[in-house]
């Protein structure tokens, strides 16, 4: 199928509502700057696109201020490409630097944006890292020690969290081609080939459907079932009987896919069948649950009493889907102890799995948008019945 792409990027409109509402947010918190340190929260800013980000030498910073345009702080590498982006104040220096990597610059930088005083938010929290050496952390915090640095993930995570219209349109497409390349893979492959081999073609299959990259692919195969999902394919051949489960995170310009399918070669046991049908009808419980208002819990729960009330222990994994967009998982996580609560224009993946047989497992996955009444399917929805190749 040739699917009509929606345009690379965003007009610079897109940026600066992001901007206005995180100001926002930072006024009511008292925060006179946001520091940002990770690919994703730099990118939703600055629409700053690089796989440079795959190197680990350089840090990358961006300054959000209390009024006008992000500031980037970055290696001078990236100065070109940074120019591309909307952003117009970019300050540079010499990377990688043996005595000041960027904390001299930076700490200037946000001195200036704070009248060197003030709060400067740092996201903190669950599902959020710090993406400079902690020594080089310990000489800003000396440096600007009239600061206090104060914890702003609850702000970038209601920014993420609600997607809009133009971001949901990147996150359709590259469902739309992932889904493309599963329905052809019974196509491509065949009882006998490794795991290894699978794994090869089904990547190509992806990048030909029109994926940018594919930088995650878990392929589990077993004898009536998987257990083990995330070690590197075995090139042990397939056999008659083995059961293969293939989970893909795919993107095109920036947003993931995350959804899974399951097939069997040439033939399949009862027990096999009536855990993909159980988790069928607990990935549809998750559908249906998935309406503005209804909590993490509920979902969960949803999901947890269809496997349940059918005898079968829950996948010990410690949640059933997640956020999706710029990040292959984001916030927030279907898991009990998880407080959030579904919004119209959330990105969630439903992900039930449970444990059967010998320390077999199956997992369900598909995407979806929340929206006012049912959710939208982004994923094409998988077959109720396992599929026989």
């Amino acid at each position: 199928m040739i699917l009509d792409a929606p345009p690379r990027g965003f007009p610079y409109s897109e940026f600066e509502k992001r901007t206005e509402r995180a100001q926002i947010l930072m006024a009511e918190k008292g925060i006179s700057a946001l520091l940002l340190t990770t690919e994703p929260e730099i990118r939703y800013f600055s629409g700053f696109l690089t796989q440079f980000w795959r190197s680990p030498t350089r840090p990358w910073f961006l300054v959000v201020p209390a009024s006008g345009k992000p500031i980037a702080v970055i290696p001078e590498i990236g100065r070109q490409c940074m120019a591309r982006t909307w952003i117009t104040d970019i300050r540079t220096w010499d990377s990688p630097h043996p005595d000041d990597d960027g904390i001299g610059l930076l700490s200037e930088t946000l001195n200036g944006a704070t009248d060197g005083q003030g709060k400067i938010g740092l996201p903190m929290g669950r599902e959020t890292h710090l993406r400079l050496p902690l020594t080089e952390y310990a000489k800003l915090t000396e440096t600007l020690g009239s600061h206090e640095f104060a914890d702003a993930t609850d702000i970038v995570v209601s920014l993420r969290e609600i997607k809009s219209s133009l971001e949901i349109a990147k996150i359709t497409h590259i469902c739309e081609i992932a889904s493309n390349a599963f329905d052809v893979l019974p196509n491509i492959v065949q009882t006998g080939m490794p795991a290894s081999e699978i794994f090869r073609r089904f990547k190509i299959k992806l990048i030909e459907c029109g994926a940018d990259d594919v930088p995650y692919i878990a392929i589990g195969v077993g004898q009536g079932g998987y257990g083990d999902i995330i070690s590197p394919p075995s090139d042990i051949p397939t056999e008659p009987g083995d059961i293969l489960i293939l989970d893909t995170g795919s993107i095109r310009d920036g947003y993931f896919c995350d959804f899974d399918r399951n097939f069997a070669f040439q033939r399949t046991d009862d027990e096999a069948k009536q855990v993909n049908n159980i988790l069928y009808a607990a990935t549809q419980a998750g559908i249906d649950a998935a309406r503005p208002g209804a909590s993490m819990k509920d979902l969960h729960s949803a999901m947890a009493q269809t496997m349940e009330s059918a005898g079968y222990v829950l996948g010990d994994v410690g949640r059933m889907g997640h956020g999706l967009g710029m990040q292959l998982t984001e916030w927030p996580s279907i898991a009990p102890f998880d407080p959030a609560i579904l919004k119209p224009g959330m990105v969630m993946t439903i992900e039930p799995g449970l444990n059967y047989g010998d320390g077999l497992t199956m997992v369900h996955e598909e995407n979806i948008l929340i929206q006012d009444g049912p959710p939208i399917m982004l994923s094409r929805r998988a077959a109720p019945d396992l599929q026989i190749i």
